[in-house]
Parts: C-alpha cells; structure tokens; sequence
C-alpha cells in the first residue's frame, strides 16, 4: 500500500512508492479485472487508498489540468460502481477514495511533494491506464460483461460543457442564495452565507464533487421581496448558477419560488418553514431541510400549555405584519385547535417587517383583561430582542416562546448586551441541535469553522446552512460525474434514512420533499448560553 505519510524518506519515497500503485491500479482499472465477486469491494478499497493520494495531490496544484484529474476520477468511479454490491458498499467506497484524496492534497499544502512530483504521479498513472492490459499484467481476467468493460476502459466521458448544463464546468458547479446582506437581518444572511460556504470549503478542500469545486455566489435583497426578483435574475442570468441554495425568507421565497419552477430550477433548504416552500403534493424543484413553522409552533403551544400549564387564554402571539408571521400564526391556531381550545379568541399583535416598532404591540397588550403569562414570538432578531427588552417590565414572569427564524445565537447576543435578567423566561425551539452539544455533527462543523472561518463563533444559523449543504452535496455525490437537474432531482428522492450524525435521521421521497421533522427545545440561561429542555 502507498506511505501517504512519508516523513524524513519525503517525497523520493511517496514517488517510488507512488509508480507501484499506479501500475497496479492501472492494470485493474484498464482491464476491469475483478477478483472473485465477494472481494470486489476489499480489492476496490486497497486501490482507493492508492490512487486517492495521487488524486489529491494533482488537485493541490493549480498548474495542472482538471480534465486529466476528472478523467482519472471517473474511471475510478465506475470501478467503484461495477465493485459495489450494494448502495452502502458504494458509499463507503466513496467516502474512503474522498479521505485520501484529502490526505493527498495535504502532502502538497505541508510541503512533504512538490507540484512536479504530482504532476509526474498522475502523469504515470494516466500512461499505465492507456498501454494495452495485456501487456502489464499477466493475472487472469474476470469480465464483468461487455459493457462494464467499455465504461472501465474508453476514455472518460466528461459532463458536457456549461454552455449545456448552466452552471456547471469541468471544474466547478456554481449555485446561487439570495439572502439580505443589508437592512435589519444582514446578520442571519451572513451566517447563514457562512454555514453554507463553510461545508463547501471543506468538501473543496478533499477534492470536491467528482473532482469539481463547489461556488457559491450571493445577490442582496434586504429582507425585502420587491427586490427578490431582480436577486434571482441576477444570479440566474448574469452568474448563470445550477441552482439555489438557502435563499432567507418567506415572503420573499413567495416570490423567488415561481421563478424557480417555471425555469425548472433547483430551489434547495430555504430558510423558512411556512407553507409557501411546502406543497402537497410538492414542487419538484423545492426540497427543504427545515421543518415547518406549524411543527415549531405546535411544539411550543404543547409546551406552554401540557407542560407549563398555561391557560390557552394566556398565551398572545407577537409576529411580523407580513406572510413569515401569517405562516407563524396559523400554525399557532392548528395547535390550539388540536389542544380543543378555540382559535377565534387568540390575540395576536403585529410590528412592520424590517423594523423594530414593537411600541404599539406592547400598548395593545397592556390593555387586555387577561394576564399575559406567554407571548409566542413570530420575529426577526433585533424585533424580538426590542420587543422582551419593554415587555420585561410590563408582564413580569412571562415566557418569550421563540421559534427559529428568530436566529437563536444572535438574540441570546442581543439580550446579553441589554443584561442578564432579560434572558430570564426566554425559550426557543431549533430546528438543528445544539451548538454547544457534542454529536459528531456540530463536532465537524465547529472543527470546520474553526480551520475555515477562524474567529466565528458556532452560530444556529451558520450551523443550518452547514447542514444543508452537507445534504446537498451527498445529493451531488451521489448523482455521479454527469449529471442535470433532472438527474440530481430523481436523485434526490432516492435518498432516505441519510446520517449526518445529527442525532436523527433524515429523509427525502417524491411525496416528502422535507428532510427533518426534528424540533429541538432550548432556554437561555443568565449566561446567555442555550440549555436543552424538553418540549413534550
């Protein structure tokens, strides 16, 4: 097997050993020459830690063309492919051939191979695959029928250029968010950007998706849907992006999700859980990792009423003017419905989108009858945090019941500065576990953030978009080298039972285009960290 970690010997040794394995992978690449079938997947996995190295260094180094990588990269997966009894045996194939090729790009990042010797690697390997097989190996040929041996032997063939799958090259896949980079949510855009961009560095950095780097390009549009149109063509026709990823919003989703499907686009984890992104039976294009604001607000409502023994009658709902909070409050008037209790008398009070003028609110609520022991919040951050900052001393001892659009990292910020008795009685429910926890997802994502954006802080927010991008770049994955929209959405709905280490598990279908049904509860302490409570 190749030294991937030569130390003192250097690299004279990686490449002596580096001319083994390429002759080796070569003769069982070239010839499609397979054990017997029950050592296929052992025989794939030895090879996958050769040629992973090689790989990953010629990734490394800019100088050096993708196609002659990608080709190389394709061969290989049909050897997986053809290997492969099963979908797992597949997977893991992958993510072992995905490890090493990392550990190749480090040899060359640390300075143990020079790009010289990288290119000379790859250059070995390539020459191997295309002498003839006979004349490199004299082991006996199982064939694996004739056209297993075509797709094993021919030249790879590389996905068309971007000119006819938009926004997509040899060398990257391109996708498009439309998120506020300004105006009072800029920050749940930014970490959001973050999250997302954080697990396409890291997917980057081991080599990409088949041997292509994933981009992310933004457009602004405030938070304000009168300038989602123009955000959605930008990035559609001028950036020419595959699809989207994490666009903010609901009213504005209102309006970006007809552009979507009317161009037959992939409009992928939207932030925000109202119905708009939820259709039954559901868009094609529109896939969401979040679970719904009926699913938040329910939960809470529970919570309220079965396990802090709240009177319906005492729980008000404060929520933006605008379709985020009519999404919010019909949730909380199914879960009042479902308890027996009446909605009709459910009092809600409003402030305008994009503002934090929560003075009538707290006014209106000063003069009803009945004590406000609970207020279900339907907010952005700096609304939310405004409104608990003047109804602290107005409704003492009342539970702020937030859900997640609220940006539960950012608000624990926001009452921090105001002091630590404002986090008193404040509750959220998050539709990703806590940042603070130790499943080995938030784990990956912390070391992620730590190695990519050092100085960020783990976030809700960021932590969601990381999310997302993981789901869909194990989509990508598993949509192979040469794929469309068509393809990666066929695919899509495929994929069940996917393990991210969340602690649940998560699904897609043709009638189930939400990954997660998952609500976790969380408290703010006087520290301003999030404690876990339970919700049922």
């Amino acid at each position: 097997m190749i030294d991937v970690r030569p130390q003192k010997a250097g690299a004279r040794r990686l490449l002596a050993h580096a001319h083994m394995a390429v002759a080796a992978l070569a003769t069982f690449m070239a010839s499609s020459a397979f054990a017997a079938p029950g050592d296929n997947v052992a025989l794939v996995r030895q090879l996958g830690t050769r040629v992973g190295p090689v790989i990953g260094a010629a990734l490394a180094c800019r100088d050096i063309a993708r196609p002659r990588i990608q080709s190389i990269i394709e061969k290989f997966q049909t050897v997986i492919r053809e290997a492969a009894a099963s979908e797992a045996d597949r997977d893991e194939l992958t993510r072992l051939l995905d490890q090493y090729v990392a550990e190749g790009r480090g040899l060359v990042t640390s300075g143990r191979l020079d790009c010289r010797g990288a290119d000379r690697q790859l250059g070995d390997l390539e020459q191997s695959i295309a002498a003839p097989a006979q004349a490199r190996s004299n082991l006996p040929v199982v064939t694996i029928g004739p056209a297993s041996a075509q797709a094993a032997t021919t030249p790879a063939q590389l996905l068309p250029p971007a000119g006819n799958v938009r926004g997509v090259s040899q060398s990257e896949i391109k996708l498009g968010m439309v998120i506020p980079t300004s105006g009072s949510v800029k920050e749940s855009g930014r970490q959001l950007k973050l999250g997302v961009e954080t697990a396409f560095n890291r997917v980057n950095e081991a080599g990409g998706i088949n041997g292509r780097m994933l981009k992310l390009v933004t457009a602004d549009d405030g938070y304000d849907p009168s300038r989602t149109l123009d955000a959605m063509r930008q990035l559609y026709d001028r950036e020419q992006v595959f699809g989207f990823i994490g666009n903010f919003g609901t009213a504005t989703a209102a309006v970006a999700i007809p552009f979507a499907l009317e161009r037959r686009v992939l409009f992928f984890a939207p932030y925000t859980g109202a119905n708009v992104v939820r259709h039954d039976p559901p868009d094609r294009y529109v896939f969401n990792y979040r679970p719904s604001y009926a699913e938040e607000t329910d939960a809470l409502v529970h919570y309220l009423v079965k396990i802090r023994k709240l009177n319906p009658r005492q729980i008000v709902v404060f929520a933006q003017n605008d379709a985020f909070g009519d999404a919010g409050f019909s949730g909380v008037a199914k879960a009042f419905r479902t308890l027996g209790a009446s909605d009709n008398a459910i009092v809600r009070v409003n402030y305008p989108r994009n503002t934090v003028d929560v003075d009538d609110a707290i006014n209106q609520l000063r003069l009803l009858k009945t004590p406000v022991k609970a207020v279900v919040m339907l907010a952005t951050t700096r609304a939310a945090a405004k409104f608990i900052e003047k109804a602290r001393g107005v409704f003492p001892g009342a539970i702020f019941a937030n859900i997640s659009a609220v940006g539960g990292s950012a608000l624990a910020s926001e009452l921090m500065l105001l002091g630590p008795r404002y986090t008193d009685g404040v509750i959220v429910s998050q539709t990703v576990p806590s940042v603070g926890g130790y499943s080995s997802l938030v784990l990956d994502y912390k070391n992620a953030l730590a190695k990519y954006a050092p100085g960020e802080a783990a976030d809700y927010t960021s932590l969601e978009g990381y999310i997302a991008a993981n789901i869909l770049i194990e989509g990508l994955k598993r949509a192979g080298p040469s794929f469309d929209t068509e393809q990666l959405v066929d695919t899509l709905e495929t994929m069940r039972n996917i393990d991210l280490g969340l602690g649940t598990q998560l699904s897609f279908g043709r009638a189930e285009h939400q990954a997660s049904h998952k609500i976790w509860g969380t408290a703010l302490d006087e520290t301003g960290a999030y404690q876990p409570i339970e919700l049922d």
